[in-house]
């Protein structure tokens, strides 16, 4: 019979607590985060779209060009709302994002080369093959600069929708898609440094470079605080923005920066928290108030600070920022960024606009064929294996849930159409449509097709 320990001491636990104290995996909690984030992406961009198309546009575009100024006399930085929340706050998202592919290049899906090798050729292939389809439907001109945009794929609202199928997803696809995605945004960031750059300052990107090798120094130096890698990582942003390279790429430098690398290993904490629990159990007997036994409250201080250490402090920001990231700065860009009017009368022309159609055709058959086409290419030349468990069925579905590229398309497309103000509008609504009919083909297809051999 099993016997079951007994924890002495209360414990005051408020109302909401229970809510937020499940233990996750950090894959479990990626993926928590990623489906919730892509469920409020869904809510706040049908919000935007009922705004842009009712009469409250006027006033939200209004609103979102209004000047918002920051700093003091003598230094200040003066950027519409709009772009603070695309240049600011986007910054922070791709902090997260560089947070993500430093973990999964070091410890996680991409770490090992055999491994990782499958959803890095599929991700090739659904950046390389909806840019050719595009560029074969905008050859030349002002609209070839939205070659970039059906290349992304948004790992959101990709996870959202395979959310909803619940158990007919198994745990390897999900894994297979997160880690695809997250290659895919590594592409995306490349794109925006190499072909989305304006005209370069080279005093400020100096200025860039040596916060760059400060943040390395200190990362080379042992530095494991936050606050001095963010304090840097500010002047750095401000550094690539006056640039003329993106300044939300100062989000991904930075994440590179920061110490992935724990200061105690788990057998050196367990040896710590065992001494600490010695220690606090003899200063427990001569008075058990913390509120006056310094030296107690002292002794836990000592171990909330060995729990801190045993963390890797890139991992303890990426947990810090998933809240911010997917709850409220993903949801403010989409509010922000997917207020789209829609002219029914004149939606044929819209839609059969080469803008609008390169994007399309790019993000549904472009990301089909790529994700698809070069997984079963590399699957039947053995240089990969399908992860166990998974059929060409399952890459389909995922290949179309690929072509979902809402948040960072929309990212792209602000870049490339930011002085063509009718293209950007087709080519959001290309976006928009395309990961519409993208999402619904990839459910109705993992739906039917996984129904038999995942019943329960």
């Amino acid at each position: 019979m099993r016997r079951r320990s007994r924890i002495a001491g209360k414990e005051y636990i408020a109302p909401w607590e229970k809510a937020f104290a499940t233990v996750l995996t950090p894959f479990e909690e990626f993926i928590h985060r990623q489906t919730t984030s892509g469920i409020l992406l869904m809510l706040f961009a049908v919000v935007a779209l009922v705004i842009a198309n009712s009469q409250l546009n006027d006033g939200y575009h209004h609103f979102l060009q209004q000047e918002f100024v920051i700093g003091m006399e003598g230094f200040q930085l003066s950027k519409t709302v709009h772009h603070w929340i695309n240049d600011g706050l986007m910054a922070l998202f791709f902090l997260v994002v560089g947070l993500e592919l430093k973990r999964e290049l070091l410890v996680g899906e991409l770490a090992n080369i055999k491994q990782a090798s499958l959803p890095i050729i599929a991700a090739a292939g659904g950046m390389l093959m909806p840019a050719l389809i595009y560029v074969a439907i905008n050859p030349e001109g002002h609209t070839l600069n939205g070659w970039g945009i059906p290349m992304a794929t948004d790992i959101a609202f990709a996870l959202g929708a395979l959310a909803l199928l619940g158990n007919r997803v198994p745990q390897n696809l999900l894994m297979f898609l997160v880690a695809l995605a997250i290659v895919d945004d590594l592409g995306a960031v490349i794109v925006i440094a190499v072909f989305y750059t304006e005209t370069i300052n080279i005093a400020a990107l100096m200025l860039a470079s040596v916060m760059i090798f400060v943040l390395i120094c200190l990362n080379l130096g042992g530095v494991r605080r936050i606050l001095p890698y963010s304090l840097i990582g500010i002047i750095l942003w401000i550094a690539m923005l006056k640039s003329g390279v993106h300044a939300t790429l100062a989000g991904v430098l930075l994440a590179f920066t920061i110490p992935m690398k724990p200061k105690y290993d788990p057998k050196r904490f367990y040896s710590l928290v065992r001494d600490s629990a010695d220690h606090i159990k003899s200063l427990f007997a001569q008075n058990e108030n913390i509120i006056i036994n310094d030296a107690l409250r002292s002794r836990v201080r000592a171990l909330g600070e060995g729990v801190y250490k045993v963390q890797a402090p890139a991992q303890v920001l990426e947990h810090n920022l998933h809240l911010p990231s997917a709850y409220l700065i993903i949801p403010i860009f989409a509010l922000a960024n997917a207020g789209v009017p829609i002219n029914w009368a004149e939606f044929s022309d819209v839609i059969a606009h080469p803008v609008a159609v390169g994007i399309g055709a790019g993000l549904i058959l472009g990301k089909l064929i790529g994700i698809a086409g070069f997984t079963w290419l590399a699957v039947k030349l053995k240089v990969s294996d399908l992860p166990t468990g998974l059929n060409f069925n399952h890459i389909v579905g995922v290949a179309f849930m690929g072509g979902i590229g809402f948040t960072m398309s929309i990212f792209i497309a602000e870049l490339g159409f930011a002085q063509y103000p009718e293209d950007l509008l087709m080519a959001k609504t290309g976006i928009l449509f395309a990961s519409l009919i993208s999402g619904l083909i990839g459910f109705a297809w993992l739906f039917f097709k996984t129904k038999k051999s995942n019943p329960n």
